[in-house]
């Protein structure tokens, strides 16, 4: 009689998981880091870049109801070996909150670069600059040999209230991209 029970408990947790809906994350497509370039400037190596879909539309309802919505980057310095070896890692977080009564959005830097907040009305802007990355001083040129390749890569995650967990990811209130890779990189400069 426990046996069959048993078949049965399979059965329906079998089916439950399978009638659940699937994550309401945003499309892959939608949802990813463009236009990575790194630079040599003033004796330092800076990384710009842009998160396309920085805030999906499966987050914008409750980024309007109050919970603020959180866009992380991760950015790494890597110098290529047979083992590659990461050499400087930095997480830039930012958080855009939404106030209702005064339909004002604000996006501020909560760590990784040093940055105002910034206020506006419409919600393109606050995407807009929420979306852009700019790690700068990553590391002096002085730190790489100039006879040795290295790499960037970046990664970005967006979540309501920084809670950025794969329960999160699967009911739609966070995603993540996948990692960007740069071209191997000399730091040596031409003129």
């Amino acid at each position: 009689m426990s046996h069959q029970v048993s078949h049965w408990v399979i059965a329906l947790v079998t089916l439950v998981a399978v009638s659940l809906p699937g994550p309401a994350a945003p499309a892959e497509s939608e949802f990813r880091i463009s236009n990575l370039s790194v630079f040599l400037n003033d004796f330092d190596v800076t990384v710009q870049g842009v998160l396309l879909g920085a805030v999906p539309s499966s987050l914008s309802e409750s980024l309007h109801s109050g919970l603020p919505v959180h866009v992380r980057f991760v950015v790494e310095l890597w110098q290529q070996r047979f083992r590659d070896r990461l050499l400087q890692s930095r997480t830039i977080e930012r958080q855009v909150t939404y106030n209702p009564a005064t339909k004002e959005y604000k996006v501020a830097s909560l760590g990784g670069e040093e940055r105002e907040p910034f206020v506006t009305k419409q919600f393109r802007d606050a995407q807009r600059i929420v979306s852009e990355l700019r790690a700068a001083k990553l590391a002096p040129d002085t730190a790489l040999d100039p006879q040795e390749l290295y790499f960037i890569r970046v990664r970005a995650d967006v979540s309501l209230k920084g809670v950025n967990t794969w329960f999160a990811r699967f009911s739609g209130e966070a995603a993540e991209t996948d990692w960007v890779r740069s071209p191997l990189l000399t730091p040596t400069r031409r003129q």
